[in-house]
């Protein structure tokens, strides 16, 4: 399972070079992907229908008790066949109906198998986290799916309404899932063998649940979620809209009703809403000229008489649900099929303007035909016989569980909707397959033209419609282990005939009673624009979100002036009254040693002083070298402290900053603007006194706090001997980045790789179509915009940049290779070699930069990735874990013995990373300015 579950994305990862190899053929190569996982699921048959459990574990946090853990029963298997089989047949549908040259082709395919792989994943989880994570996969991409076209409003519109929708019922069922994981088990599997007392936090849990489940499966007053999300493609709606996505929900019921339906409000809720959702379903259908909103409205009813039943908790219930779930899939995804092609090989869905459709394409007729007869309840198909067994269930229910008023209800209410399922299955054929005449001539056929190819996943689905109806004593013995599970007597067997039952009369009364409503189907319609209208979930929705978007508005407008200033003060104070004011609350008892050495003292003076002239300096360059003072004045007291490589980091980095803000300034005015005059507003100058004294002050007592707060020993007191014992390195510093706290540093590094794209991205904005522009207009403009102009070369500094290059890269190469034992490491080695290129572009120019670097900054950086990617996995090749290190010890003919680490390859890419990042800041904020600088020059 875990494999076939990991093939998907793997194939999703594929997907858009593959489309752009072989374009809309690559839909077949992957159809493989859940084709094959389909035969798999067949082969388990026998296994789960004799009630075998398969279930895999992959140990994920062992300390933590948190796997990952699949299990195949019979829930899993069957609402896997669906997503798989139904899934094959959708993406060999999709070969023929996008056109060769459509442009999002490559994205498509990538994003629908890897929702395919999603929802196989959600049906298969047996923790109630993973199953949560799968749970939003599915909503993350059914909303990139629905917004395939985001050229139009209507798919960005309804992409993001499903997304609201479903993404709130999913926080909804996170906090249940956290609750029920907490005071229970997470494992799915346990959680249902051994559930938590029946209290008043269990029932908050399994609400919250349940109001995820409701919204997955477009209950109301949800609903309208589902027919605005027919804006996706065809291929999208049948899928996720009729055979996977839309299942979740009613699929989360039936595996938490054995145990949860008795739970306080389960089946007020589930019941209820679904009835509801029926009814309103059935009779918004009937209005509906639009073929594949019809079907659309006809999956929400359905969707309710499933919710309705599931939700029950009875043996005869749940065999009902099951069967409906499986037959819905069924002549749903056929009907969606069908209208994909009649769209395609017409234009049109409106089924006013389609005409004679029958006679030209008899196959799709035949097999809508079979699929509307089996959603309208008729013999011999699969939906007549889930439909009976689900009228069967609710006639029994009325002795128990629901008694008579429940029982009742819910007999009238399947009655209900089953007639306006049977109205609107006659309203579908006759609207896209009959010739309609209003004037008394018969209009001419309409124009269709489409391929064949497009047949073959609506006539498998229809074959099974009707094989499945004659296999009703099969399917009851394979869903016997399910049913088992929920109290009440055992049910009849799904089967085409069990007499003269009241279940029968009922089908009858339905199909009758649908079939006298699409006769009167103009007076109906009549009395439906007559009625006044009412509360429309959509409108609520739509009102609420211009709602929000205005308070937004008026927020942002209150909030986000632009001053930032304003925004600094907001910040600081609020971390001065609320954790600022607490912790002088508690500053009582806290001991504080001022200094271990007079020497720190002076240095601690020292800082402060050079602070003072920087906040009372008026020119800016005075005022950044007072900062960089600041700055070393920290690397002694981190010397003074024994630690060497910290101080040798914060020199290298407040040298490296401190040019970077002279670089910087020569954009900026010489000067900050002047002190405002004591008569225009002077209280400001001494409010800034006062903000920033107490942000001093509420940082410092923090400290203090924080520091006498501690009760355990601090964890990195063992730092010392585990770097020696399993990092084997004398320096601590540099083993806890590169391997005791390596996944922080794997984790930082990709930050910082994305935070320099970013920033080059920011600095460079101008086209390089001007840069060639005006490079070519002669040697003379070239050289100008390559060197630095002549008065201000420096023939002195040149050479001796030169000859101190060579010597600093030896000596970052040293500082990376000796970083184990010694000061240093990767991240020390790449800023020496950052300030080695800054001196040679101070130097020379960017003339001078590009001779001494002629490579892409952006190459070093994802080289740099590259490499300590490699060196993250490599260990995973020879048996061992992420990130683990070895130590490799060799004889070298002129060193003698040698100890090598792995960990120094992660060091490597830290060294690169850190390299590309100086030479990306330096071109950017050094060349980039030049440049612009040149260019206005040139163009005066």
């Amino acid at each position: 399972m875990t494999l076939l579950l990991l093939a998907h994305f793997v194939a999703a990862v594929v997907a858009p070079g593959l489309a752009k190899l072989i374009d809309r053929r690559s839909f077949l190569v992957l159809a493989l992907v859940p084709g094959v996982a389909f035969a798999w699921l067949l082969a388990q048959t026998s296994t789960i229908s004799d009630g075998g459990v398969i279930t895999e574990n992959v140990e994920w946090v062992p300390s933590l008790g948190m796997d990952f853990t699949l299990q195949l029963g019979i829930l899993q298997w069957l609402l896997g066949l669906l997503v798989t089989g139904v899934g094959a047949l959708s993406l060999i549908y999709c070969a023929w109906y996008f056109r060769r040259d459509d442009p999002s082709l490559w994205r498509f395919t990538g994003v629908f198998i890897a929702f395919a792989g999603a929802m196989f994943g959600l049906v298969l989880a047996d923790n109630l986290l993973a199953l949560y994570v799968f749970w939003e996969l599915t909503t993350i991409f059914s909303y990139t799916l629905i917004g395939h076209n985001p050229v139009r409003s209507a798919n960005r519109r309804s992409a993001t309404q499903a997304l609201l929708v479903t993404t709130f019922g999913g926080l909804a069922m996170l906090v249940g899932t956290i609750i029920l994981g907490e005071t229970s088990t997470y494992t799915i599997s346990d959680l249902l063998a051994d559930p938590p007392a029946a209290d008043t936090l269990t029932t908050t849990a399994v609400l919250l649940v349940l109001v995820g489940a409701l919204t997955k499966s477009a209950q109301i007053p949800f609903h309208f979620w589902l027919p605005g999300a027919m804006a996706a493609p065809t291929p999208v709606s049948a899928y996720l809209h009729a055979a996977s996505m839309v299942k979740a929900g009613i699929y989360l019921i039936l595996l938490l009703a054995p145990v949860f339906a008795a739970t306080p409000g389960w089946r007020v809720l589930t019941i209820g809403l679904g009835i509801g959702t029926m009814l309103i379903g059935g009779w918004r259908a009937l209005r509906q000229d639009d073929l594949k909103l019809l079907l659309a409205y006809g999956t929400v009813s359905q969707l309710g008489m499933m919710t309705a039943l599931a939700g029950v908790g009875s043996k005869a219930a749940a065999l009902a649900a099951v069967a409906l779930v499986l037959s819905h899939a069924l002549f749903k995804s056929t009907l969606f099929f069908t209208v994909g092609i009649i769209d395609k090989g017409t234009g049109t869905r409106d089924l006013t303007e389609l005409h004679g459709l029958g006679r030209r394409l008899p196959v799709l007729a035949i097999a809508a035909t079979i699929s509307a007869a089996s959603m309208a309840g008729l013999p011999p198909l699969i939906g007549f016989v889930a439909k009976e067994s689900a009228l069967a269930a609710s006639v029994e229910s009325i002795d128990s569980p629901l008694g008579a008023w429940g029982g009742a209800f819910l007999v009238l209410g399947l009655g209900l909707g089953s007639i306006l399922t049977a109205a609107y299955s006659l309203r579908f054929l006759w609207g896209a397959f009959i010739t309609k005449s209003t004037t008394g001539a018969a209009p001419s056929p309409t124009p269709f033209a489409a391929s064949n190819a497009l047949l073959i996943a609506p006539v498998v689905l229809a074959t099974l419609t009707v094989v499945e109806g004659f296999m009703g004593g099969w399917l009851t013995e394979t869903f016997a282990p399910h049913v088992e599970t929920l109290p009440g007597s055992t049910p009849e067997e799904l089967a085409l005939w069990h007499g003269f039952t009241p279940a029968l009369g009922l089908s009858a009364l339905a199909i009758a009673g649908g079939a006298l409503l699409f006769v009167w189907r103009a007076p109906f319609a009549r009395m439906q624009a007559a009625l006044p209208r009412i509360v429309d979930a959509e409108r609520v929705y739509q009102r609420f979100m211009r709602a929000l978007d205005r308070f937004a508005v008026e927020v942002t407008a209150l909030s986000q002036g632009g001053s930032l200033p304003t925004y600094l003060g907001t910040i600081f104070g609020v971390v001065i009254l609320l954790p600022g004011i607490v912790a002088a609350t508690t500053l009582s008892g806290s001991s504080v040693r001022m200094w271990d050495t007079i020497t720190q003292a002076v240095v601690a003076l020292f800082i402060i002083a050079a602070t003072i002239l920087a906040v009372r300096s008026r020119n800016r360059l005075q005022s950044v070298m007072f900062v960089g003072l600041t700055g070393y004045g920290l690397a002694v007291l981190f010397q003074v402290h024994g630690a060497p490589d910290l101080a040798l980091t914060q020199i290298l980095v407040e040298t490296f900053s401190l040019v970077l803000f002279v670089l910087v300034l020569r954009k900026l005015p010489t000067n900050f603007r002047p002190r405002p005059r004591s008569t225009r507003h002077p209280w400001r100058r001494y409010w800034r006194m006062v903000l920033a004294g107490s942000l001093g002050a509420a940082v410092s007592i923090l400290t203090v706090v924080a520091a006498n707060a501690r009760l355990e020993a601090p964890i990195s007191t063992a730092f010392p001997k585990a770097a020696y014992d399993f990092g084997h390195g004398r320096n601590v510093v540099n083993v806890t980045l590169v391997d005791i706290r390596a996944w922080d540093t794997l984790g930082e590094i990709t930050v910082l790789v994305a935070a320099a794209t970013g920033i080059a991205s920011l600095v460079f904005l101008r086209s390089y179509d001007i840069e060639r522009t005006w490079t070519r207009r002669g040697d003379y403009e070239k050289t100008v915009a390559s060197t630095v102009s002549r008065e201000r070369r420096s023939v002195i500094l040149e050479t001796a940049t030169r000859l101190v290059f060579h010597v600093m890269i030896a000596l970052s190469l040293y500082l990376l290779f000796a970083g184990h034992n010694q000061a240093g490491g990767g991240f020390a080695g790449g800023l020496t070699l950052g300030l080695a290129l800054l001196a040679r572009y101070l130097a020379g120019g960017r003339y001078e930069l590009d001779h001494a670097a002629p490579v892409d900054a952006g190459a070093v950086l994802g080289a740099g990735l590259a490499v300590s990617a490699i060196a993250a996995l490599l260990p995973l090749a020879f048996g061992g874990t992420v990130l683990q290190s070895y130590v490799v010890d060799v004889t070298l003919p002129i060193w003698g013995e040698v100890t090598f680490v792995t960990a120094l390859i992660f060091d490597i890419g830290v060294y690169l990373i850190v390299t590309g990042l100086a030479l990306d800041v330096v071109r950017s904020l050094g060349s980039g300015v030049d440049r612009q600088t040149e260019e206005d020059r040139i163009a005066a």
